[in-house]
């Protein structure tokens, strides 16, 4: 008996990809925001602690751009978008870390959902096999 195989992504890998795209495009938008017109991100704390907000706002505009791409390779189930998927989640926590005296609240809900995504791309979870109509691992 032929087994059907399907080349869509996992849920949980579909999970990640999604989570990257909403990431990505956020950093894209507020990245261009920083980066083009620094007076319209409003600052509540101390600022950035490293840089200054346009060239935060360069620096996430192209984590974003790269979060996007690699969300689509997940979605294409690419063999090299899990391992860059866990780099560049790892790549934005960090980079969350030096926006938590400016911006902390979504600082780290940021962080949370990398550390989702890292986890649910990294985790080996148990194939579903189907044969005959009933589902087995």
């Amino acid at each position: 008996m032929a087994r059907a195989t399907s080349r869509g992504p996992s849920a949980w890998a579909a999970f990640a990809g999604v989570i990257l795209f909403v990431l990505g495009s956020f950093n894209v938008i507020y990245g261009l925001a920083a980066a083009l017109n620094d007076s319209v991100i409003t600052v509540g704390g101390e600022g950035v602690i490293i840089w200054d907000i346009e060239a935060w706002g360069w620096i996430h505009f192209g984590l974003g751009i790269l979060l996007v791409a690699t969300a689509i390779g997940l979605f294409l189930v690419e063999t090299w978008a899990r391992v860059v998927a866990v780099i560049l989640a790892t790549l934005q926590a960090i980079a969350q870390v030096t926006l938590i005296t400016a911006f902390p609240l979504w600082s780290i809900l940021i962080i949370i959902l990398d550390v989702a995504v890292i986890y649910n791309l990294t985790v080996k979870r148990g194939e579903v096999v189907v044969t005959g109509g009933r589902a087995g691992r």
